[in-house]
């Protein structure tokens, strides 16, 4: 069996006998170069499948090669070793496309696991059309606003770098995060979202780090946290500007040093997990106005990607629109229904300000409500500009005490309603539906929905 070959580019002798050790220790052949000079030479002439840097050599420094590297040999995976502390130079280093970093004095077992990392990235397959990717099937679409997203994902699949995922709401951003995650070297990890928005500020810190039992009242047992939950994959910070600024302070330090504290524990354990973060926010305007640290916001905003809204890919609501009927037939047994011309036009001119959520939403009520196998405009329930808004009936108390986004509070009022309906018809379902005006279809399907069936 061939051996995989590593490039260590480092002056200090002692750091690179220490590499070539471990790197051998791990079945691989290990090549030095002590000058940039030499590096670029035996680049130039030898075949690689890993380049471990430091930044500063006698005649050039380790931001020089992740150039040279990103020009001349876009699939060699390169990582950067820094001095301690100096993560100004390991951002540079993943801004311009370093797969890593690591730090002096180095932890093997990080070192290791990093390297691992590396290896298992798989070569990118040239002119490999846009919407071909199997991982990432879900990104629905093949305007050019997608082709242009799924390009960037796996570009940026192969590196380490903290990705920032900016775009409106309902416009798919954990879905870009899940393709980032299975198109990349951590696939076979976990993938933990958390909404930072949905977590008590109080408990956020046990959430994020875990706890030991006997911490603080309540804590009846030891608690893994999120972070070890997502060791080895990815975590994924969706809404990270609604985390309070003191737990703020608290992430940029386990982003920086790679290692999580416990709640009520005096051990640090070490951490391999890759950081993306979401909003609809404008961070830059946050930290502007003191609700985002500077510092944090420059940590996980390494690379950026915006999500396209629905409006910039009205070409893709056709198969988002046929997705999405499917999905509902599926769940309700039925054959799928159609669109009709009008229909599809008049999705294509509504504004859309939620997005696919409300495009999905939209779907969902124009299937529920259809009483024949096409949905017609009137079906959708879209609104129109001499249309007034829609009065909903809620007091002040009742929007106080609502939990949850304004669907789950509808959704529970609308089983509610329907559990009325069948309590006062003995469970007799085809005499609900006649006292709701609907169909025993949409009957049969708001049953399956709220899992009354």
């Amino acid at each position: 069996m061939i051996k995989k070959r590593a490039l260590i580019v480092d002056d200090e002798p002692d750091i690179r006998e220490l590499l070539s050790m471990t790197l051998e220790q791990m079945g691989l052949e290990a090549i030095t170069a002590a000058k940039l000079s030499k590096a670029k030479k035996l680049l130039e002439t030898e075949h690689f499948d890993l380049c471990l840097t430091d930044m500063n050599m006698p005649d050039g420094n380790g931001l020089e090669l992740v150039d040279y590297v990103q020009s001349a040999l876009p699939h060699l995976p390169i990582a950067m070793i820094t001095a301690y502390g100096n993560m100004d130079i390991a951002v540079e280093a993943l801004k311009k496309g370093a797969f890593d970093f690591v730090s002096k004095p180095l932890e093997l077992m990080r070192l290791r696991s990093m390297i691992e990392s590396a290896l298992k990235l798989e070569p990118p397959v040239e002119h490999q059309p846009p919407s071909t990717s199997s991982a990432s099937t879900e990104l629905i679409g093949q305007s050019p606003a997608m082709d242009g997203l799924k390009q960037q994902i796996r570009k940026v699949a192969r590196s380490q770098a903290p990705i920032f995922i900016s775009g409106e709401s309902g416009s798919g951003k954990e879905l870009v995060a899940r393709a980032i995650h299975q198109l990349g070297p951590r696939a076979n990890g976990p993938f933990v979202p958390v909404n930072c928005g949905a977590i008590p500020a109080e408990l956020m810190e046990s959430e994020f780090f875990g706890h030991k039992k006997g911490s603080f009242t309540g804590a009846h047992q030891d608690k893994q946290g999120l972070f070890l939950a997502a060791n080895g994959g990815t975590l994924l910070l969706d809404e990270v500007a609604d985390l309070p600024l003191a737990m703020q302070v608290k992430l940029l330090r386990v982003i920086q040093e790679k290692s999580v504290r416990a709640v009520g524990s005096e051990e640090e354990i070490s951490v391999d997990v890759r950081i993306l973060s979401a909003t609809h926010k404008n961070l830059a305007i946050e930290v502007k106005n003191n609700q985002f640290r500077q510092d944090l916001f420059y940590r996980i905003n390494v690379i950026e990607l915006q999500v396209p809204s629905l409006r910039e890919r009205i070409e893709d609501i056709p198969l988002l629109a046929s997705k999405f009927l499917n999905q509902f037939a599926e769940e309700a047994n039925i054959p799928p229904l159609q669109l009709s011309k009008q229909a599809l036009e008049s999705l294509k001119n509504h504004h859309f300000p939620g997005n696919i959520r409300e495009l999905e939403n939209t779907l969902e009520r124009a299937f529920t409500l259809c009483q024949g196998t096409t949905i017609d405009p009137e079906d959708l329930q879209l609104p129109t500009s001499t249309q007034q808004p829609m009065e909903i009936g809620l007091n002040a108390d009742t929007t106080e005490n609502m939990q949850g986004s304004i669907d789950d509070h509808l959704a529970s009022i609308e089983k509610e309603i329907l559990i009325n309906a069948l309590e006062k018809n003995r469970w007799n379902k085809t005499a609900a539906a006649k006292t709701l005006g609907i169909s025993f279809r949409q009957m049969r399907y708001k049953l399956q929905k709220f899992g009354l069936d």
